[in-house]
């Protein structure tokens, strides 16, 4: 396994595709790791060098001690591009991964070609609501949250039919760091860039879930209206959306990376 040691973080990566095309970077959810992106870098490989990895704390990455800030997630992202002298790509982040895109777009615009921001908002959640997980995680690992999470990621007919899936990932996210995860909520907490959002000047692509009860509807609309000329699409999905509704969700990935 490929490991980048950066900013007193070693990130675990993995690269796909051919080197010398166009990037896109690819980051994860919360409490999942780069593998959540298995059927989206099977299909960008063949067109993009696809590069994925697991947000600090989370998989095989390192859990340096917290509190994490969105900048340090970011800035994360900026410290592997340039570990690996790729200066500029796309990038798609999905919640948490959507937040640290969100702070891409507007404080390292230089970097990016497009931006795909997926599930997400430009504030996720309360702060109160954040700081309650954190300190669950803390005293009592994430046991304390894994049974709730399937009912927060898939809608009820996805549990129902993909029972493998569903407890796959809930194994990985119990198999998680629970300091790392418990700093990643800290970052989030503190997070809210919906005074900044406005500065993103990538070509931007917003995917919604019409079933996402954790970032809705509204969140992408309200992200819609702020960041110029973004588009805005949604699938048939609950917040995991790039896995509820994998052929969708790549579909739209891959035609708004492809167009000119």
């Amino acid at each position: 396994m490929p490991f980048a040691d950066i900013k007193g973080a070693t990130l675990h990566y993995r690269s796909e595709g051919d080197p010398h095309k166009p990037c896109v970077v690819l980051s994860n959810s919360l409490g999942t790791d780069l593998s959540m992106w298995d059927a989206q870098a099977e299909a960008l490989a063949p067109h993009f060098h696809v590069l994925r990895y697991d947000t600090r704390g989370h998989g095989a990455s390192a859990s340096p001690p917290g509190p994490y800030s969105v900048q340090m997630l970011a800035q994360d992202v900026l410290a592997l591009l340039d570990h690996l002298h790729i200066g500029q790509a796309h990038f798609c982040g999905l919640s948490m991964g959507g937040v640290t895109g969100q702070w891409l777009g507007i404080h390292a615009p230089q970097r990016l070609h497009k931006l795909v921001l997926a599930n997400t908002a430009a504030k996720v959640g309360s702060q109160q609501g954040w700081a309650t997980r954190a300190h669950s995680v803390r005293q009592e690992g994430l046991d304390a949250i894994a049974d709730g999470a399937a009912g927060r990621w898939f809608s009820p007919e996805f549990i129902a039919a993909r029972p493998a899936t569903i407890a796959a990932m809930l194994d990985k996210l119990r198999r998680q760091d629970p300091q790392g995860y418990a700093s990643c909520c800290d970052a989030l907490a503190e997070a809210d860039l919906r005074g900044a959002i406005q500065d993103i000047a990538a070509p931007t692509l917003i995917i919604a879930g019409t079933l996402d009860p954790v970032t809705t509807i509204a969140d992408a609309l309200l992200m819609q209206q702020a960041i110029f000329h973004a588009e805005l699409a949604t699938v048939d999905a609950s917040h995991l959306s790039n896995i509820e509704a994998d052929l969708a969700f790549t579909g739209l990935l891959l035609d708004f990376l492809r167009a000119d």
